[in-house]
């Protein structure tokens, strides 16, 4: 091996480990980004000129990892039938469910952190993990088999089946989704 190999094995090897926690970019317009505790990324630094909405939100982060529609709607998806608040009717609600998503940007399934689930609108709501795992949280992108809309609930909306965790159901219909934004965009993970 001459010098030249040498040096560009050695490289390349050099690289592997950043290469193996970095994830492919997504390609289409960006729906969702997970900050904070995470195992792997697909892109940098917030961008104080570009990421005004994270800005405006007083967030910042040195890596995240994002989800154009294509990458959420490949994730395998759950489906829900929870009476809903804004017309007290059951619905069929789809998506992956947030462990899954979560698991994508190397969120271990175990992790025992907390997550902020941050709407376009400022609301954010704070869950843990082990919530999020045991009333099985998800990321809805379907409500009744049409694609939740940018104006309406969507296009992605963090939502769990309320009718099927007693200590929700319990309550008044319009008090059981108070830790679900909708127009969600961003989810900050800090560790335990």
């Amino acid at each position: 091996m001459d010098k030249r190999q040498f040096l560009t094995a050695s490289a390349l090897a050099s690289l592997t480990p950043a290469l193996a926690s970095a994830a492919p970019r997504a390609r289409g317009p960006i729906l969702l980004t997970i900050s904070g505790a995470i195992g792997k990324s697909n892109r940098g630094a917030l961008n104080p000129h570009f990421d005004q909405l994270l800005l405006k939100q007083h967030q910042n982060f040195q890596k995240a990892f994002t989800f154009d529609a294509d990458a959420i709607l490949s994730l395998p998806y759950f489906q829900i039938r929870p009476t809903l608040e804004y017309d007290n009717k059951v619905h069929t609600v789809r998506g992956p469910l947030l462990v899954d998503v979560l698991k994508e940007a190397g969120v271990p399934a175990t992790s025992n952190g907390k997550l902020v689930l941050r709407a376009i609108d400022g609301f954010a709501a704070q869950i843990s993990l082990a919530q999020a795992r045991a009333q099985r949280f998800m990321v809805a992108t379907h409500l009744d088999e049409q694609p939740l809309a940018l104006g309406g609930l969507g296009p992605l909306w963090a939502v769990y089946d309320a009718d099927r965790v007693p200590e929700m159901a319990a309550q008044p219909v319009a008090d059981r989704f108070g830790q679900c934004p909708w127009g969600l965009y961003h989810i900050e993970v800090s560790a335990a």
